[in-house]
């Protein structure tokens, strides 16, 4: 016994110690608090969020336990700041699991995820809590609260009740036991993924597998070659490198050999298929649990469509209307391809090759021509040169901030009068430990506490081209969009104002949070705008306006096919979430029966979409993809506004961020929206947009 204690009494002081020194539960010492990332370890997030939860645990104990009637301050006010340690500790080791990850880091992941969960689920399922949120709630039409603070409290009483908190003690045991289970799950998708992206390159050693691709094709697949230590050229499915490869490469056998590895990511049988149903089932029993017949009615209660139906609708309508156009643009490809003596039918993997041909002969512009033009450093300089033009900020190095990676580079964001606004960390490059794709996240919401206010700490991740030995980050016309893109969210987070951070940035309906970002890429297109940045890296030559007229003019070239592919994720996306049962078919066959007569390229057997569908089983966009075409038409029509009044004009902005940009979820997006715009959106807005001249009213 004695030594039993012994051991024990060690292991306290052992935790005790690695907890009192540990960085990530110290006040961060580093300029605004920034994560002290050059000192943190992997050894520490585990001993940090086992205290950060028991701080906060804590502290609920706490309010439960006060002898005073429950107030908004002593209980809505407490409870949102309670967590503030473990919020810190989960948005480090979760943003990093995405752009800096590695196998020890996502088994640790397998770790903390349950005891993660399980604190959320102290909370929510904590019946004392919730008789103490409910009787205040009861009482709200006699408080005097702000504006702000009534916001909280209902999202505070919707949050539990949506959370399980009318359960019987049984379900509670069942809901909590499914969200752990969830939690895993999601995980293991977003793990599974990555290593499947990883896992295939194609390897070239003759010079004539390299036909079609340009220079800088060809120095991307020497430099990831020598990464790997061999000779000659290695493409990968990192889309930089996969995307240039489909588009350039004249080797049809080769283009069909990296589609289908792209396109039949954790299709295996260790792959991800039984994990999507695992997730949907989990949904699908969680929703059931909490009264609804189906995930999907759950999930919308929340957004501003509100329900499948409204969704459904809206992109069928937009379905409808759009297969026509990108039809006639398919096979306007086709004729294309046969007119170079191309024989049989375009199959997935020849459409970006020879639309790509098409697009330069159609408006004599290439990727190729362009990409001299657009510098990362310059493109960067754009969107800071124009976040100032229209919201005032100024963007300055901040080298003394620490970074996750050599690559990562942050900023100090200040307002017109100097005020600190925010940092920006900006993470470009694509590695092995970064996941695909382009995001914007954030270290920490802005928020006020005990009379202080702390101003965000936002990242943007994205997987551009690294620089050679002979050329710097070279982007592509979309990648530029994509840039503003992500910085529109970055936007939305910097300017946040409120004091709760649960309410604040980009803690907005799903269906609302992309009209920030979208609309924001429009001003890539805008002649005025092109000219102040698109030079030439070599010869210091502003872009020619001969070169801008074509990339306006070629700026909806196939933009029926593009609307049709995102308008089959979220169909595909509504397919697994709105139904009372979890779909038993083979994946490729549910993909092909589900989305039917929109299919305009051939359905290819082994592949599919959903085994890397990371935006809807291991992102927050379950029953939500929809909302990127959804925020489009709220886009078109706001920057109609812009058009009218001038892409650089202040009052207008001034508004965008008075009513949209700093407002957060502080009232419902609907009435933002009408505060901004004045008016509901125009329903053909963005039919109009895409297809000038054309009435198509598709209704949000």
């Amino acid at each position: 016994m004695k030594n039993l204690l012994k051991i024990s009494f060690i292991l306290l002081l052992t935790f005790c110690t690695m907890t009192k020194n540990n960085p990530l539960l110290q006040i961060s010492d580093t300029i605004y608090q920034a994560p002290p990332f050059d000192r943190i370890e992997l050894k520490d997030y585990k001993p940090a969020l086992i205290r950060a939860i028991d701080i906060a645990k804590n502290r609920v104990d706490s309010i439960t336990a006060n002898p005073e009637p429950p107030t908004f301050t002593n209980t809505i006010e407490a409870l949102e700041y309670a967590g503030e340690e473990v919020s810190r500790v989960a948005m480090i080791f979760y943003n990093l699991n995405e752009a800096h990850t590695s196998d020890k880091m996502q088994q640790l992941a397998q770790e903390l995820s349950p005891m993660y969960t399980e604190y959320q689920l102290y909370v929510s399922l904590n019946p004392a809590l919730f008789e103490r949120v409910k009787e205040v709630y009861r009482d709200r039409t006699a408080m005097e609260l702000t504006q702000e603070q009534a916001r909280l409290l209902e999202e505070t009483y919707k949050g539990f009740v949506r959370n399980g908190a009318n359960l019987s003690q049984e379900d509670k045991k069942t809901y909590g036991a499914i969200q752990e289970q969830l939690s895993l799950a999601s995980l293991k998708f977003s793990s599974n993924v990555l290593a499947a992206t990883n896992t295939y390159s194609l390897h070239l050693t003759l010079e004539e597998d390299l036909a079609g691709l340009p220079v800088y094709m060809k120095e991307m697949g020497k430099e990831a070659a020598a990464a790997q230590k061999k000779d000659g050229w290695v493409y990968t499915l990192d889309y930089p490198s996969y995307g240039g490869f489909m588009k350039f490469s004249t080797r049809r056998d080769l283009r069909e050999q990296m589609w289908k590895a792209y396109n039949s990511r954790c299709l295996d049988e260790n792959g991800n298929q039984d994990l999507i149903r695992e997730v949907v089932s989990l949904r699908l029993q969680s929703a059931k649990l909490l009264g609804y017949d189906k995930y999907s009615d759950y999930a919308l209660e929340q957004r501003m469509a509100k329900n499948p139906k409204t969704v459904n609708g809206f992109l069928q309508d937009l379905m409808e209307k759009t297969l026509p156009h990108a039809r006639r643009e398919v096979a306007e490809i086709q004729q294309y391809a046969r007119s170079q003596g191309f024989n049989g039918l375009l199959m997935p993997w020849d459409f970006s090759y020879w639309s790509e041909k098409y697009r330069e002969e159609k408006f004599d512009l290439s990727e190729e021509m362009l990409k001299p033009y657009f510098s990362l450093d310059k493109v960067q300089g754009a969107v800071f040169s124009l976040a100032g033009t229209l919201y005032g900020l100024q963007f300055k190095p901040a080298h003394e901030v620490p970074v996750y990676h050599p690559d990562v580079k942050v900023f100090e964001v200040t307002g017109e009068d100097g005020q600190f606004m925010a940092l920006l960390y900006v993470d470009y490059y694509p590695r092995e430990s970064k996941h695909s794709g382009a995001w914007m996240t954030s270290y920490r919401e802005q928020y006020k506490h005990n009379g202080n206010e702390y101003r965000p700490l936002v990242s943007l991740v994205t997987n551009f081209t690294k620089p050679t030995a002979t050329t710097p980050s070279l982007l592509t016309f979309n990648e530029v969009t994509t840039l503003f893109h992500e910085f529109g969210h970055c936007l939305h987070g910097m300017l946040a104002e409120g004091s709760y951070a649960s309410l604040t940035g980009t803690s907005v309906a799903r269906d609302f949070v992309e009209l920030p970002s979208q609309i924001l890429e429009n001003w890539a297109y805008e002649p005025e705008f092109l000219k102040t940045f698109a030079v030439h890296y070599q010869t210091g030559e502003a872009i020619p306006q001969e070169m801008i007229n074509k990339i306006v003019a070629s700026k909806n070239y196939l933009a029926g096919f593009g609307q049709v592919r995102q308008l089959q994720y979220g169909i595909l996306d509504m397919a697994w979430h709105d139904s009372d049962q979890v779909p038993s078919m083979d994946i490729p066959k549910f993909e092909e029966t589900t989305l039917g007569g929109s299919i305009i390229l051939p359905a290819i057997p082994g592949t599919a979409f959903s085994t890397a569908f990371s935006h809807i089983f291991a992102g927050g966009y379950s029953a939500g993809y929809y909302s990127y075409k959804w925020a489009e038409v709220l886009e078109a029509d706001a920057f109609a506004l812009f058009k009218e009044t001038g892409i650089f004009n202040r009052e207008t902005a001034g508004k965008f961020r008075e009513h949209i940009l700093s407002r957060g979820n502080i009232e419902d997006a609907d009435v933002l929206y009408r505060k901004f715009r004045g008016r509901d959106p125009e329903p053909d807005a963005l039919m109009q947009k895409l297809f000038p001249g054309q009435r198509s009213t598709v209704s949000p």
